[in-house]
């Protein structure tokens, strides 16, 4: 199962010298049932760009809470065995948690598909959203307004064995 795990470049940098990503159960997306109904589709490359897309916007979570990472949204994807992918049956439907699904244990780096990462012109955008999260969160329309600006940049994406120079710097 393909899951899309959310970090920023520093996290990302933490991982390639570790070896992995997250050091403990690790919060990820993936193409759950709650997911396949929310997007109503069974075309899987566009329930995987939407699993993609909801882990984008959990980056930009990431990137609120951490002033210090550069303002580029960052998301691993990993092939995971099917069974390490946990939905909670319970939210499958819940806005906020559609897609996300908990791996029990940090993910190794060497099982990492390919790194999606914002290009250097959407920091502006993407630092903008970060700052406005929590009034968008609190019900501003102009701060959502922000918040979707990020979405309109695609993740770039990155073989893994670019991750040296992409984090190179960190």
């Amino acid at each position: 199962m393909r899951v899309y795990v959310p970090t920023t470049l520093r996290a990302l940098a933490e991982a390639h010298r570790t070896g992995r990503l997250g050091s403990g159960p690790v919060d990820a997306y993936a193409v759950t049932p709650g997911l396949r109904e929310w997007y109503v589709s069974d075309d899987i490359e566009e329930l995987e760009y939407a699993a993609l897309t909801r882990a984008a916007q959990a980056a930009l979570r990431l990137l609120a809470i951490d002033p210090q990472a550069p303002r580029r949204r960052v998301v691993v994807a990993v092939d995971a065995p099917d069974g390490d992918a946990v939905a909670d049956p319970d939210r499958g439907l819940d806005p906020s948690s559609v897609g996300a699904v908990r791996l029990a244990a940090p993910v190794e780096l060497a099982k990492a598909a390919a790194v999606h990462l914002d290009a250097d012109d959407a920091e502006e955008d993407v630092a903008a959203a970060a700052a406005a999260l929590g009034a968008a969160d609190a019900g501003d329309d102009d701060a959502q307004f922000t918040v979707d600006g990020a979405e309109d940049h695609e993740l770039l994406w990155y073989a893994t064995q670019e991750i040296p120079t992409l984090i190179a710097g960190e």
